[in-house]
């Protein structure tokens, strides 16, 4: 893939995603789900009023914000509403969610390319993170999770070029420590994709001591390659590959070359960093900004200072209850999230045909009178998030046959002298997933699908690269899966896209045809 159509691709993802989360945004002329605090608070910021809030402030910041813009255009004054506390329209409080919201999948395919250089797999991580719906869900409201994503990505974006850019890494690091405190300013589950960098300068580490270390076992180089060559030979001499297979390999080489496929991880340039370094840029830095973050919402209300405003939330939190239908009929353990095995309404109404007027005021229709259902769930693509279990399932037996095969085989410790570019990848995927999900474990509180948002887009960027692995495959079968794969995802951003942006549905239609099973209700 040529420069001018990869950025031609990625403006396509980008039109895509802004369409997707501005279409019919003024749906609805009421608050949705979260907005009942949301958006409130953001109009408080603006009217002056003090309140509280279990989370840190800039979510509620960026609203406010996006409400002063958007009280001063005019033609959003046809459809308005006071629940707020101030008239205004919804388009007021929710434009800033929908644009913002639209350059994560920039951010993931930014992320795709610095890990590797490829072009068409950072192109298809992007397309897969604009076809998921829950972050669609999300950026249409004005809701606070999709900030967590939004600086917790930037920051790693940054991270990733400040390894790759010797002579600006400073000021990467500067910028990625900033943003680390943006996404921790927003919730305090932001703080994981901090331990994510952690993690990866602790694993280089590592891997660069054990590689010199006498108590592992390095295979020489000259060996090494020996080896491989062997091993290709006879892969080529008993692998009946007819002309066209040779042809398509040695084109996909060429094509791989043009994407410097050869050019070095940037993740083992991690060792290039020092502890004081890490301290004063992935430490020192996020807590400035943290603490810069509060000062708005300090000067407002006065009755907490920053230390005691922080127990009121650990506090506020500690009380939320049980993990159970019985304190919320939403509360989802940790281990259903990836198999989105219980999905969240977040708005539901039903109306007695297509011309009704949208059912945002009054009561309910009694049960089974409605024959129209408006429905915005908060679920992601089934197939997107599904394939992406598999993917990482893929990549943790990667992991295993590079790492741990050997050194069964060998009964030692063993580890290759190179660590490859795939192999970097798998361990950057692996560990942020991990130190987004892992933690939940713990949690004893309600919680909820949307709290796995921070770990699924590397489930996204997972199942991105086994699907560009696929389509450069030599083999049939495998290109055939690759393409099947893209066209299931793509189509189940369509089917589901009624429930995602709130379009009226038949009963049929609403179920059994998009809501699968019970839990999904």
């Amino acid at each position: 893939m040529t420069k001018k159509w990869f950025k031609i691709g990625l403006v396509g993802v980008f039109l895509l995603a802004l369409a997707l989360r501005f279409w019919g945004l003024e749906r609805f002329n009421t608050l949705v789900f979260d907005e009942v605090y949301y958006a409130k608070f953001g109009n408080n910021y603006l009217t002056g009023v003090p309140f509280f809030d279990g989370h840190p402030p800039l979510g509620k910041l960026i609203i406010a914000f996006g409400i002063w813009i958007g009280k001063h255009i005019p033609w959003w004054d046809d459809t308005v509403n006071g629940l707020t506390g101030t008239l205004m329209s919804p388009l007021a409080y929710r434009w800033i969610n929908a644009f913002l919201g639209s350059f994560i999948p920039l951010l993931i395919a930014g992320i795709a390319y610095q890990l590797s250089h490829r072009r068409t797999f950072s192109l298809i991580a992007g397309l897969f993170a604009a076809c998921d719906g829950i972050f669609i869900v999300e950026a249409r409201y004005a809701l606070i999770n999709q900030y967590i994503v939004i600086f917790g990505l930037l920051a790693h974006f940054l991270f990733l070029l400040a390894l790759n850019h010797k002579k600006l890494r400073y000021l990467y690091l500067i910028l990625a420590g900033a943003s680390f405190g943006a996404s921790i300013g927003t919730k305090w589950n932001g703080v994981f994709y901090l331990a994510g960098a952690y993690g990866l300068w602790i694993i280089a580490w590592l891997i660069r001591f054990l590689q010199t270390s006498k108590f592992a076992f390095r295979e020489p180089s000259y060996q090494l390659v020996d080896r491989v060559v062997d091993r290709e030979q006879t892969l080529v001499a008993d692998t009946p590959l007819n002309r066209q297979q040779l042809l398509f390999m040695v084109k996909n080489k060429q094509r791989y070359e043009g994407q410097n496929e050869n050019k070095p991880s940037p993740l083992q340039n991690l060792t290039q960093l020092n502890i004081f370094q890490i301290i004063a840029f992935l430490g020192i830095i996020p807590v400035i900004i943290y603490s810069i973050i509060w000062i708005p919402h300090l000067k407002l209300d006065t009755k907490y200072d920053f230390i005691e405003v922080h127990k009121q939330i650990f506090g506020f939190h500690d009380r939320m209850g049980g993990n159970n239908a019985n304190v919320h009929p939403y509360c989802a353990a940790w281990y259903k999230w990836a198999l989105m095995l219980r999905p969240m309404a977040y708005y539901y109404q039903t109306a007695q045909s297509f011309n009704d007027p949208l059912p945002v005021m009054g009561p309910p229709l009694p049960s089974g009178a409605g024959k129209v259902i408006y429905d915005v769930h908060a679920m992601g693509n089934p197939f997107l998030w599904w394939f992406g279990v598999i993917a990482l399932i893929i990549l943790s037996g990667m992991l295993l046959w590079t790492f741990i095969v050997p050194c069964i085989q060998r009964k030692r410790l063993f580890l290759p002298e190179k660590i490859t570019t795939e192999t970097w990848i798998a361990i950057y995927l692996i560990l942020n997933y991990a130190v987004n999900l892992l933690p939940w474990v713990k949690v004893t509180r309600c919680v909820f699908i949307y709290h796995y948002m921070t770990g699924v887009v590397f489930a996204f960027i997972a199942i991105a690269w086994v699907v560009d692995q696929c389509l450069h495959s030599y083999r049939s079968l495998f290109r055939a899966t690759g393409v099947t794969v893209t066209f299931l995802i793509v189509g189940g951003l369509i089917w589901w896209l009624p429930i995602y942006l709130g379009l009226p549905l038949t009963n049929e239609g609403y179920r059994p045809l998009r809501m699968w099973f019970n839990s999904w209700i």
